[in-house]
């Protein structure tokens, strides 16, 4: 996709996260919380009693904990009867053997604009209904509208959204190693220099999860080459060869580079998964790990779930560094599309477009909402309400992530593509050149299609 925003107001978000979410002493006791048990609702819904409908996501854990509670409430109040099913980490394959194989849950959460695109290409998504445009028309503004549409039809509703933008750290390491939060890549270099001298492994990288080292690349990229070549890459306008892209994997060779700045190495990084990335850096307080930890606001949600960290005392968090002239804002987000034409996959649509579904899921934490119109009070402390406010002030002027933005071959298969290619280049930071060519000949194959 070419996009024409700019991130000036996206910053503004980074910031705003860093700052509430380094003051958040406030936790679930908070007046926010009461707001699921006490709201009305603001959207009207069909009695379904009798039907049955199934939808697919990625989540597991406290985040499908999270949306059952979403969906048990469109049940009690339509009748109807909602299976969740986990998709694994590939969603495109999961969903394709079922649509292929005449079986497609009734609506799918997509966690990729180049997938919803190109389902949408083939015919596989259903265009929204008139009550769900109109829900999502009142409650979203035109960015996110435009994200979820294809040729001008609007197929997916972004439900969830993410800042992944964003390095946590363990205040106890820092304070040990006499480091604050770094402004620029220079100074998190260094900073992480100095970390590994005071004894403890600087950064915990999740690169067996092949999407938390495409995230690294994006903000270093972004904040490097600007959002122009940004937007020029992300629909291989420009080829994974280009100098731009030389730059920027050598400034995050910088640091995937010095095998004792990560956690266990280059080899420990690559067999560690992004929940053992944040319980590293976590799970043992006094002595972790790993001092810090990159990515989006959803590492809240694992430390937590997973941890005895308590957020704003024994983790901080600050906005990525930057690299050029400012600090890189990428976003992130899942987006509900119907494929299978029914009036109860539609009011299911309608009902994840409102500010009713957003609000269950904002009271139990660790979630985002792009719906603007989601009264704030629903979010359980100040920091989380901070960094919704300052999303929703964005309006337009974000940037998405990349990978989410290709074709599901390249940009979202395990294995595969940038994936693959990433971890690759984590085993070998000096091969640059080698992991451009391998990126450019994914990248065509893959946008050929």
């Amino acid at each position: 996709m070419r996009s024409s925003r700019t991130p000036r107001t996206a910053l503004a978000l980074a910031s705003a996260a860093a700052l509430t979410l380094a003051a958040a002493g406030c936790a679930a006791e908070d007046e926010g919380s009461a707001w699921a048990s006490s709201h009305r609702p603001t959207v009207d819904l069909p009695r379904l009693k009798g039907q049955k409908l199934q939808v697919a996501a990625v989540w597991t854990g406290d985040e499908e904990k999270n949306f059952r509670k979403v969906l048990d409430e469109f049940e009690r109040r339509t009748g109807a009867k909602v299976e969740f099913v986990p998709t694994g980490d590939n969603v495109a394959t999961y969903i394709g053997s079922k649509v292929e194989g005449g079986s497609p849950p009734d609506v799918a959460m997509m966690p990729q604009v180049g997938v919803l695109r190109q389902f949408a290409q083939k015919g596989w998504l259903k265009p929204l209904g008139k009550e769900a445009l109109a829900e999502s028309k009142k409650n979203f503004s035109k960015g996110w509208r435009d994200l979820g549409s294809y040729k001008g039809t609007q197929y997916g509703i972004y439900y969830k959204a993410a800042n992944k933008s964003l390095i946590w750290y363990n205040t106890t390491a820092f304070e040990d190693a006499g480091v604050k939060e770094a402004k620029d890549w220079k100074s998190f270099v260094r900073d992480a220099q100095t970390l590994s001298d005071s004894g403890v492994a600087p950064v915990s990288v999740g690169g067996a999860d092949g999407w938390t080292l495409t995230d690294w690349f994006e903000n270093v990229y972004l904040s490097q080459a600007g959002p122009e070549k940004y937007d020029r890459l992300a629909a291989h306008e420009i080829k994974w060869t280009d100098p731009s892209v030389t730059r920027a994997l050598e400034t995050l060779g910088q640091l995937f580079g010095q095998g004792h700045l990560l956690a266990g190495g280059n080899q420990g990084a690559l067999q560690t998964d992004f929940p053992k990335s944040v319980t590293q850096t976590y799970g043992n307080l006094a002595s972790p790990d790993a001092a810090l930890v990159f990515e989006a606001d959803f590492v809240g949600v694992n430390i937590e779930g997973d941890t005895k960290a308590r957020i704003g005392k024994d983790a901080q968090v600050y906005p990525f560094p930057k690299v050029g002239d400012q600090s890189p804002v990428v976003t992130g987000g899942d987006a509900a599309a119907v494929l299978k034409q029914s009036k109860g996959a539609q009011a299911l649509a309608t009902y994840l477009a409102s500010q009713d579904a957003a609000g269950i899921w904002a009271a139990e934490g660790g979630y985002i909402s792009p719906n603007k119109e989601l009264d704030l009070a629903a979010y359980p402390n100040a920091p989380q309400r901070e960094i919704a406010k300052a999303l929703i002030g964005a309006g337009n002027d974000f940037r998405f992530d990349m990978s989410d933005q290709a074709p599901a071959a390249f940009g979202g298969t395990k294995g595969e593509g940038e994936w693959k290619a990433l971890q690759d280049f984590l085993k070998n930071p000096k091969d640059v050149k080698g992991t451009q060519q391998a990126l450019e000949k994914a990248a065509a194959k893959a946008y050929e299609k």
